[in-house]
């Protein structure tokens, strides 16, 4: 079976003529209409990417537009099991995970059969085979019904398809009427009429006029091809204000000598030896290659073959060099690929290995342009040099180059337009650089390379390059050393790392290494290991990972844009602080401008490559540029920006402070200053913007706590107290966005620092905070006996500072722990005297949450009394609308139901508990909620429920690195697994659980873990 789409789309019952495949010429006769118009439209969809899969959605699409029926789905099937009873196989039309394929072999698309007549008559006309051109367009023409896609709507797509196949067409036209004015006959009487139809459907086509009036004149028809000539001519100067091209000049010049078909003419149908450039015939200019541009019949130049040799050791890139195949050998028009990263990755390696590999389907040449667009000592090539060099090229003589670059970018399409000719432009500056040199032929492809992915190229596909993998570099490191020994050797893979496995330094790594045989991968890592000297180390003769970034960093503070230095000043700032990751604010902030214009210059960080965007809106160098930006920053810039940031960070740690702790006293107590506060930090929190909500300030901390974290580990021990101060301050105020996140290693980082500082500046009521804190981060990992040490020592310090609120808030942890150790008696007192203190203070929010505890102390006796203590909490809490209260005291009454064994009376406790919580963040009150549901869901027998609950909470620890709560639910995850009968992994979750506990204080989950283990031995 054939397919058909040139004209409405049919299917071909009749095979070959002669049962042989591949014969381009035989079974196209028998075509089989499609009565149903969706199917012919369903066809239409899949012929345009046979082969390939087409999603269900796009099938939707070409079948109904934007607006699909309800019934959309099941039509689909239908119209898709319509069509297959109409293929010879059914098995042709395939579902596959995104759509459906139909498979077309070799020989069964009329499409492909077209483009290979094209191609051959492309190669016979080049050659002057006048007959074989004759042959091989009249076989593409007969292939023709009717305008391509005929009948199809616009939803279907395919109009850049049928725009290549109609400009093919002409194109074969062209070729045939030159072929048949060279072999003169009777056949020149037929062409007349022809011709004529032609220049008045393509009025301002010059070829068909050169042809029409040859034609005429070797009738002996002369006045009547003056006419034509005349005709055209006025209509040129007339609409466009330009002269006929020299194609028609020459024919105009044989009509006048009365030439009647004689020597050379007869010989050649283009009158002499130049077609038209501008607008005139695709297939004239290629004598403009053919004669030298010398405007006599000479040797032909032979094809450009400019490509540089293939890079020795390619590595890699499996899945962006298929894709580049594919995007280049296409049979979509102008096939173009930019390949983009930073300077180093690997750009110009892969475009050669792909050139080379490609060079056979481009048998009219390969032309190779270095742009300079980030090539050291060099500025970028113009578009008029670099179209005045590929003309060159391309065999015009210089004196035929024309001046405008306009008129040049014509000329090369022209050039280029009849042949298969592949363009790999290296290092493009922009793509204004580019645009004028890419060709109109539908037959050419295009690689160009550039740091930038020249977005605003149209119709380009786009191929961004990243650092290769682990294995990949220290592939490309063994082979281009020669070190065989390297291979999974712990040197090989400290030299990957440090070389951030950007392809030009392990190259660098390589020449050293291959250049001193008694130099050892372990040296070699040793000295590149320290970060303000790896630089130096990664440069080797003309290669330079230093130089390769200085040029995109030195055009950028040398333009005269405002944008490009403010680019280069961000990239200095960016390296005088040093932080994992960037955002605009923070940036704008250094800088002392808006954040708009820091934005631009981002912005142009990004398009030379000298940063990368992580995610959106933040932002970070590569390791190597990291250096680089190291190395430009000076001393003074990276003391002044360490401050400036943490000023900033301080400021709005503040600001989140504010949006996620409800008002009253614990909100007011962390934000009072201690004695090594700096001066003017209000002013600076006055600077920033309140948030909306706690769930903007809650995504304002996810996005910057590791910077914070960086910034306060690198200057907790920094001499200048001002500093240090900072330090203590943005601790304090972070900490509880940290605790209530449940970000454990955080926690400790900044708990530890924050102490450290504070004895380090004798700062007694910020070393009680950082003790508290770090209490609150023993009780998150479930090690209260470590928490109760370091909040009495808290406690100590607020009763010397006679600091009552936090005296009461001290007892209430230390009644909460006791309560944990089993040390009832105690807890009962400590939670006595806090809510005493609580009511003193009139702090309605600090008695709500001793309720709540006592509740939980009451719980062991009397679950029920445990009960209205938590409702008495839960009504402060509605009271005071404090979130945390109210989702604490549903959660606590849900465990009570447990103790009293009702689950059902517990499960939509927790629930609401999760629905009051919502994105307020509590991560210690969420997970012990998402326990007590867990628990309730198995002890009800919903088992499906429970465990999806509980892989929600094995995901959220595991992501906060919280071992502790991972480990409580690997043991309700293991009595859920045992209840399924799968004993083996029920095993393996307690064992993990048991190793996660072991030197935890959950003594009571630790017995029953040994016990599962030992019963289920």
């Amino acid at each position: 079976m054939r397919f058909g789409l040139l004209g409405p789309p049919v299917l071909f019952d009749e095979a070959r003529a002669d049962g042989r495949a591949g014969d381009r010429g035989a079974g196209w006769d028998a075509a089989r209409a499609i009565a149903s118009p969706k199917s012919r439209v369903l066809l239409a969809a899949l012929l345009l990417d046979a082969g390939r899969a087409v999603s269900v959605e796009a099938l939707k699409d070409a079948l109904w537009g934007g607006e699909p029926p309800v019934s959309a789905q099941a039509s689909l099937h239908n119209h898709i099991a319509r069509l297959r009873r109409l293929l010879d196989d059914p098995g042709r039309l395939r579902t596959v995970p995104s759509g459906y394929v139909l498979r077309i072999d070799e020989g069964e698309l009329d499409v492909h059969v077209f483009d290979a007549h094209v191609t051959q008559a492309r190669a016979a006309h080049t050659a002057r085979d006048w007959r074989r051109v004759v042959r091989e367009c009249s076989g593409a023409l007969a292939l023709w019904r009717g305008a391509p896609l005929a009948g199809m709507p616009p939803e279907v797509g395919g109009y850049a398809f049928a725009q290549r196949l109609n400009e093919a067409r002409l194109l074969v036209l062209e070729w045939r009427y030159d072929a048949e004015l060279a072999l003169g006959g009777p056949r020149l009487h037929e062409l007349v009429p022809e011709l004529a139809a032609l220049t008045g459907e393509y009025p301002l086509r010059e070829v068909y006029h050169r042809q029409l009036m040859l034609a005429l004149h070797r009738t002996g028809r002369q006045a009547e091809a003056l006419a034509v000539h005349r005709e055209l001519r006025t209509r040129l100067v007339g609409r466009l204000g330009i002269e006929p091209g020299p194609g028609v000049r020459e024919a105009h010049v044989e009509v006048l000598r009365g030439a009647v078909g004689e020597g050379s003419s007869k010989e050649d149908p283009h009158g002499d030896a130049h077609g038209d450039s501008e607008g005139g015939s695709k297939g004239d200019s290629a004598g403009s290659r053919d004669s030298k541009g010398s405007g006599e019949p000479g040797r032909p130049n032979p094809s450009p073959a400019q490509l540089p040799p293939p890079p020795a050791h390619f590595i890699g890139r499996t899945a962006v060099r298929d894709a580049l195949h594919r995007t280049l050998t296409a049979p979509d028009p102008y096939p173009t690929a930019v390949i983009s990263g930073m300077a180093g990755v690997g750009k110009s390696a892969l475009a050669l290995h792909v050139a080379h590999q490609l060079a056979e389907r481009f048998p009219d040449g390969q032309l190779h342009l270095g742009l300079h667009g980030a090539t050291e000592g060099m500025t970028p090539l113009t578009p008029a040099q670099a179209l005045t060099s590929l003309l060159r090229d391309l065999g015009t003589e210089p004196c035929r180059i024309p001046e405008e670059p306009e008129a040049a970018a014509a000329l090369l399409r022209s050039l280029l337009a009849p042949t298969r000719t592949l363009l790999v432009l290296d290092d493009a500056a922009s793509a204004a650089q580019v645009r004028p040199l890419l060709p109109g032929g539908a037959g050419c492809g295009v690689i160009v390379t550039s740091r930038s992915p020249l977005t605003a190229l149209d119709g380009a596909a786009r191929f961004p390059l990243a650092p290769l993998s682990d294995d990949e570099s220290a592939e490309l490191l063994r082979r281009a050393s020669g070190r065989d020994g390297l291979d999974g050797t712990d040197a090989a893979r400290l030299l990957v790392g440090l070389t951030g496995r950007l392809p030009l330094a392990l190259r660098v790594v390589a020449a050293r290494l291959a250049a001193r045989r008694a130099l050892t991968p372990d040296a070699l890592a040793g000295q590149l290991a320290a970060a303000d000297a790896r630089l130096h180390h990664l440069e080797y003769d003309d290669l330079s990972v230093r130089r390769s970034l200085a040029v995109a960093h030195d055009a950028l503070a040398a333009s005269g844009r405002e944008a490009d230095r403010d680019a280069a000043r961000t990239l200095r700032r960016i390296g005088a602080l040093d932080l994992p990751t960037y955002g605009a604010p923070l940036l704008a902030r250094l800088a002392g401008t808006d954040e708009q214009r820091t934005e631009a210059a981002l912005d142009r960080l990004l398009d030379v490559a000298l940063l990368q965007e992580t995610a959106y809106g933040r932002y970070a160098p590569h390791d190597l540029v990291r250096d680089f930006a190291r190395e430009r920053a000076g001393e003074q810039d990276t003391a002044g920006s360490a401050e400036t940031a943490l000023h900033w960070y301080a400021a709005v740690a503040e600001r989140v402070l504010a949006a996620i702790v409800e008002p009253g006293p614990d909100r007011d107590d962390r934000r009072r200053p201690t004695p090594s506060q700096p001066g003017g930090h209000a002013a600076h929190v006055d600077t920033v913007a309140p948030f909306t909500g706690a769930e903007e300030a809650f995504a304002w901390g996810d996005r910057e706590l590791e910077n914070v974290v960086a910034l306060a580990a690198r200057y907790a021990d920094d001499p200048s107290e001002q500093r240090a101060g900072l330090v203590s301050t943005l601790a304090r105020l972070i900490f509880p966005y940290a605790h209530r996140r449940g970000r454990i290693a955080e926690m400790e980082v900044l708990g530890q620092t924050g102490l450290r500082v504070a004895r380090r500046l004798g700062d007694a009521a910020a070393e009680a905070y950082a003790l508290v804190d770090l209490a609150g981060l023993h009780f998150l990992t479930g090690r209260q006996s470590d928490a109760l040490a370091l909040n009495d020592s808290a406690l100590a310090i607020w009763r010397r500072l006679d600091h009552t609120s936090w005296i009461r808030r001290c007892l209430d942890n230390r009644g909460l722990l006791l309560d944990g150790l089993g040390r009832r008696t105690e807890a009962g007192e400590a939670l006595e005297r806090s809510l005493e203190y609580a009511r003193r203070l009139d702090d309605p929010y600090g008695e709500a949450v001793t309720h709540s505890h006592l509740g939980n102390l009451v719980e062991h006796t009397d679950p029920r009394a445990a009960i209205e203590r938590h409702r008495r909490s839960l009504a402060l809490g509605d009271e005071l609308g404090a979130v945390i209260v109210r989702h604490s005291a549903h959660r606590d009454i849900g465990y009570a139901h447990l103790r009293l064994g009702q689950p059902a009376a517990a499960l939509p406790h927790f629930e609401e508990s999760l629905r009051i919580l919502g994105g307020h963040g509590d991560w210690h009150g969420e997970s012990r909620t998402r326990l007590g549901l867990v628990r309730a869901l198995r002890l009800l027998g919903r088992d499906g429920r429970a465990a999806r609950e509980c892989a929600e909470l094995l995901g959220r620890a595991d992501a906060r690195a919280d071992h502790y709560t991972g480990a409580l639910a690997r043991h309700q995850h293991g009595l859920l697994l045992r209840e399924r009968g799968h004993i083996g992994e029920a095993r393996e979750e307690w064992g993990s659980a048991l190793a996660a506990l072991e030197g935890t204080d959950e003594q009571a989950v630790i017995r029953e873990l040994r016990e599962l283990l030992a019963r289920t031995v």
